[in-house]
């Protein structure tokens, strides 16, 4: 529904008219300029939110993108005003504290310098928000191929050096089309992987609108097959099984609290998948049916969206868990945020007894931008220990 958004995005605007207009006492023709430029930037914002859910993302695309790129200027303007607004109030409590002593009012010309530094300051920030978002753009467009490796003492010697291909959150649909899906699947044939694992959040918008930037994932080759499993997002804006289906219909065989033995001469090895931490019924996780009928000694890959459900895969005996849902972070500094939901950001870490590897994901969510959270393909290799 777009009201919610709507409604939002215009509180958050005009927040940013009293904030930059209205504290700099901008004057005209300038301040009309910046409040019109605002407005714009509020329907494009809500294009670009509604793109792929609401609105064909056919036509809302291309506009809707500024939109999304716009959230993310937010933002950075968000940090940098507040942090200016907090010294402001901390520089008028000093002033008032040292009036109040000396019993010296305020004067015009202490108020014009006032306002000659507050707009110093607010230009600084737009400026640095606007460049900070344009390099996050950039970084954002460039996915890059990450080399990871891990040594287990109970991986069959068969699979020593098998090198896995893994990737999630490409958050195809609102400013994203099939034209990046072709070049994500093109990068992972090309490193030559001998499996391929797709972790959830493969899109963002419904089925009608969004389906077609999955087409790509038909071409992905690899001699051990493409296995997915779902993320939160594949249940947001539709139902997360229906999506699911359409991953099968190009080639992913989907693991939806199941499993499957992987055999390579003679040596085997368990690939289970859950459904996302927060999936909604019929399709809550359950990590127990998934990997009912194996043997505690065998060695279990595990497909889980949110690195938290390591804690479940820990107490059950997994060895391997690939996750993605954090992005890093995706635009410095929410990164350090990530740790108050999840037990690891981003790489190989350790719950337990379950080695963990969370990969920032090959896209972006919302707006199409990545601050020191580059976006990535993992190719993954496993070791025996010799």
């Amino acid at each position: 529904m777009a009201l919610i958004p709507a409604v939002l995005f215009g509180l958050l605007t005009f927040w940013l008219h009293r904030r930059i207009v209205r504290a700099t006492a901008l004057a005209r023709p300038w301040s009309i300029v910046a409040d019109g430029a605002l407005v714009v930037l509020w329907a494009l914002a809500v294009v670009g939110f509604e793109s792929g859910r609401s609105l064909d993302p056919s036509w809302a695309r291309p506009i809707g993108t500024i939109g999304l790129i716009w959230l993310a200027t937010f933002f950075y303007l968000f940090l940098g005003l507040t942090i200016i607004g907090l010294l402001s109030f901390g520089a008028r409590v000093i002033r008032w504290a040292r009036r109040r002593l000396a019993g010296a009012p305020d004067t015009p010309q202490s108020a014009a310098r006032r306002l000659r530094r507050m707009r110093i300051a607010t230009a600084t920030v737009v400026v640095v928000a606007l460049g900070v978002t344009g390099y996050g753009v950039f970084e954002a467009s460039r996915p890059q191929v990450t080399e990871v490796s891990a040594t287990f003492d109970n991986l069959p010697p068969q699979f020593d050096g098998l090198r896995i291909a893994v990737v999630s959150d490409l958050h195809v649909g609102p400013a994203r089309d099939a034209s990046f899906t072709r070049r994500i699947v093109d990068e992972i044939n090309a490193q030559n992987p001998e499996l391929v694992l797709l972790v959830g959040d493969l899109t963002d918008g419904t089925i009608p609108y969004v389906r077609d930037t999955l087409e790509p994932l038909a071409d992905l080759r690899a001699p051990l097959g493409v296995y997915g499993s779902s993320g939160n997002h594949e249940y947001y804006s539709d139902d997360g099984g229906r999506w699911l289906d359409v991953w099968e219909e190009y080639g992913v065989r989907t693991l939806r609290n199941s499993r499957v033995p992987l055999t390579v001469d003679g040596g085997t090895i368990q690939l289970a998948g859950v459904h996302d931490a927060t999936a909604p019924e019929p399709y809550e996780p359950d990590l127990a049916a998934a990997l009912q009928g194996s043997s505690s000694d065998d060695f279990v890959l595990l497909l889980a969206h949110q690195p938290k459900q390591a804690v479940e895969a820990s107490e059950l005996g997994v060895e391997l868990q690939f996750s993605g849902h954090t992005h890093g972070g995706q635009m410095w500094p929410i990164r350090y945020l990530v740790p108050l939901q999840q037990p690891s950001v981003v790489g190989l870490d350790r719950v337990g007894d379950t080695v963990l590897y969370t990969t920032q994901g090959a896209g972006a969510w919302g707006p199409p931008v990545c601050v020191l959270a580059p976006p990535e393909i993992t190719m993954f290799t496993l070791r025996t220990t010799p």
